[in-house]
């Protein structure tokens, strides 16, 4: 949810805007039942129930977020609007050797531990192509959710859900581009060329998944682009959704 705050203030000025940490990530619970791609695209749904709001909603998912917003679009259509899919996973098998190792066994248990301000601090520098982005308060936040009681093992659980110790599944990304593919929706791609987590070749997967897309490479930029670049960002989204929204 934290990793939206840059983006609160110019979308609130236009939009009720909806930041949710996903289930079992942050300060969430994790769900009752088996972590999956679609139980947390339901996670998302029932935020939203709870809510109150039942209208379509614009989208914008960076990273895992990326891949469960295209689960909801597969599985209820009717709840979307338009798609900001940001450095977003689902377009290729290559991702950090960071999460990969989640995977193995013995070695993703070990990896699942509690951080250290050490491995804390080189994630968020591995995120950011701008290393001053990993900030003191960065590393404190992620300090703080590696301490909430079993964080660690749902992380693994999706970890071993979406991929391998070789990277990402094909099958499950398979299915999910046929299926968005039958329900289209406006769509924008968002990259920045220097992430390391999710690298930006995967944009061309993504173009042929969404070949009406709408699409943006920053140069420059790493894994979170709506951080390390909060106003570039911004002025490419707020069009678009403008657009979208009719």
């Amino acid at each position: 949810m934290d990793d939206w705050a840059p983006q609160y203030e110019r979308l609130a000025q236009t939009y009720r805007t909806i930041a949710l940490d996903v289930p079992g990530f942050g300060f969430s619970e994790r769900p009752r039942e088996a972590i999956t791609l679609p139980t947390l695209a339901r996670g998302v749904a029932a935020t939203l129930d709870a809510m109150g709001e039942t209208r379509p909603v614009h989208l914008v998912g960076n990273s895992l977020g990326g891949a469960i917003s295209q689960q909801l679009l597969a599985t209820q259509p009717e709840r979307v609007a338009s798609l900001a899919l940001i450095n977003s996973a689902g377009f290729g098998s290559e991702v950090t050797p960071l999460l990969r190792m989640l995977t193995v066994p013995g070695l993703g248990a070990l990896g699942t531990r509690r951080p250290t301000r050490m491995s804390a601090r080189a994630f968020e520098r591995a995120i950011h192509a701008d290393k001053a982005v990993a900030t003191k308060e960065r590393i404190d936040h992620a300090l703080a959710i590696g301490a909430q009681p079993g964080v660690g093992a749902a992380l693994r659980e999706t970890a071993l859900a979406l991929g391998t110790p070789r990277g990402v599944k094909p099958q499950w990304r398979r299915e999910l581009a046929a299926a968005v593919a039958r329900t289209p929706r406006p769509t924008l791609i968002m990259w920045g060329s220097q992430d390391r987590i999710l690298p930006a070749r995967h944009i061309d997967e993504a173009m042929r998944v969404y070949p009406h897309a709408e699409v943006h490479l920053l140069n420059g930029v790493g894994h979170m682009p709506q951080i390390e670049c909060p106003t570039r960002f911004a002025d490419l989204l707020l069009p678009f959704l403008a657009r979208a929204a009719g």
